[in-house]
């Protein structure tokens, strides 16, 4: 990875700090390290390090005990929460990517896009370590195209993980529906679903829920390994229909092009956790272990999706329900969703705490209010923490079809925060490389720009095709409608 430090010169100054000189665009660019700023960072006007033993971030200002500890994160930590960012709502669908597009054809779509997202999420930490000051994917685009590239992008982002949060709130009242054979409104799940992820996401630091990434883990691979022991010894599906009925898989399947370009948004929705990986490798106690972890998570996270999905393909067959965790019978349908539902709670607040802590960091960015335990620091957070959760209750009930709601946020959302915007912070990054004309420099650079050609192209086309299927499935009312207390577990 030798080819990133070409444009700086990083030296070490302490066990907890670094300082980083950079060569070129000194006027976009801070002269000292993550750890050497005195306070929360003007971008345009960057203040010189201090030299009192504290822990000094180019973010958060200077942490002390006076305070939240919002560096506190060792990469193991870390893969844990990139992990449960991403295996969740995304892994439940990935089964009927597979009824779509078939089984090779499947595998190959979620090994490419792996790939390309994997590539991404270590761009998040190269551009970290030349843009210390940067925490969202928000604060990457105003280095690169000014205010209104923040503001756009910044709103894009915030958009994709509260509609990310919204999808948990909906998968979490098909569990209580499912647990409780519908005892409920379904507005009232949703609401209770809310209320939950709300009450755990406005817990202030990562570090301080890192442990819900274990048990978020740890319930949805229980949830999902006992749903695919369960396909393989039901002898019925819970979806197939009564008498007679024959399972069938297929190799490569012929699908129409909405069908196809839906399917693949899931995919990108199932790596949808870039994000996030923003705000961890900002509360990382040492940046540069970023990239270990990301390698990490990204290995086991496509090892689960490709057994997960084809295990579970292969014994359902075309009669997967969605989320697939309703496909192997009624009994089993309340045990997988009982054990999931601590996961899908987790999924939700590490979105909804994303969404929170951006806008948080917004408002007080430049105040002392950030990283001390004031009267302001409380009432902004708590109110943006209920406003992220109420925005997504909204999204979860006026789109009310899981996989038409994972396709569309994958499309628009996804395929522009999570490939378009690191290829292009690669580039961006690298266009005045010292390396630049070399074969090396040639090969990434024409590598990100297809990368950033594939992201444009699903982002058009998977939009278009999510739209078709939510107005047909809106129109038909056979999947349910906005606001409905109808039963959406498929009992």
């Amino acid at each position: 990875m030798s080819q990133f430090n070409n444009s700086r010169d990083i030296e070490e100054s302490s066990s907890t700090s670094q300082s980083i000189h950079l060569n070129d665009r000194k006027s976009d660019k801070l002269t000292a390290g993550q750890t050497e700023i005195t306070h929360p960072v003007d971008i345009e006007n960057p203040q010189p390090p201090p030299q009192d033993g504290k822990i000094h971030d180019a973010v958060w200002g200077t942490i002390d005990e006076d305070g939240p500890n919002y560096r506190n994160l060792g990469w193991v930590r870390a893969s844990v929460l990139e992990l449960k960012t991403q295996i969740g709502l995304g892994v439940l669908g990935l089964p009927a990517v597979l009824d779509t597009l078939g089984f090779v054809p499947g595998v190959i779509v979620i090994v490419v896009l792996a790939i390309i997202i994997t590539w991404s999420d270590l761009v998040v930490g190269y551009f970290k370590l030349n843009h210390p000051e940067v925490y969202t994917v928000a604060d990457a685009a105003h280095i690169m195209f000014g205010p209104w590239g923040r503001e756009i992008i910044g709103f894009a982002f915030w958009l994709e993980v509260v509609a990310i949060a919204g999808a948990s709130f909906l998968s979490i009242s098909v569990a209580f529906n499912t647990m409780t054979e519908h005892a409920a409104c379904t507005v009232v799940w949703v609401v209770v679903g809310a209320i939950i992820v709300a009450v755990f996401a406005s817990i202030q630091t990562l570090g301080r829920i890192s442990w819900l990434g274990w048990v978020g883990l740890i319930s949805i691979l229980s949830a999902v390994v006992t749903l695919m022991i369960a396909a393989g010894l039901t002898d019925r599906p819970s979806l197939a229909p009564p008498g007679d009925f024959e399972i069938i898989t297929q190799v490569a399947a012929t699908p129409s092009f909405v069908d196809a370009i839906n399917a693949i948004s899931i995919v990108v929705f199932a790596y949808a956790g870039t994000p996030n990986f923003f705000n961890i490798v900002g509360e990382m106690k040492d940046p540069a272990q970023y990239s270990k972890s990301v390698v990490a998570a990204q290995t086991i996270i496509t090892m689960i999706y490709l057994i997960v999905g084809c295990v579970t393909y292969h014994f359902v067959g075309q009669y997967i329900a969605s989320p697939a965790l309703g496909s192997a019978g009624f009994t089993v349908k309340k045990v997988t969703y009982g054990l999931a539902l601590p996961g899908l709670i987790v999924g939700g607040t590490l979105y909804a705490h994303t969404a929170a802590k951006y806008v948080f960091v917004r408002i007080l960015r430049k105040s002392r209010h950030l990283s001390k335990n004031t009267p302001v620091h409380y009432i902004v957070w708590f109110s943006v923490v209920t406003f992220t959760c109420g925005i997504g209750f909204i999204i979860a009930e006026a789109i009310p079809f899981f996989n038409d709601l994972l396709s569309l946020i994958g499309a628009l959302l996804g395929t522009l925060i999570c490939i378009l915007m690191e290829a292009y912070m690669w580039m961006w990054d690298n266009w005045r490389a010292p390396n630049r004309g070399s074969r090396k420099w040639n090969l990434m650079m024409a590598m990100n720009i297809i990368f950033f050609a594939i992201g444009t192209f699903l982002m058009i086309a998977g939009t278009y095709a999510a739209v078709v299927v939510i107005n047909d499935n809106l129109n038909s009312g056979d999947s349910g409608s906005p606001f409905s207390c109808a039963d959406n577990s498929g009992n």
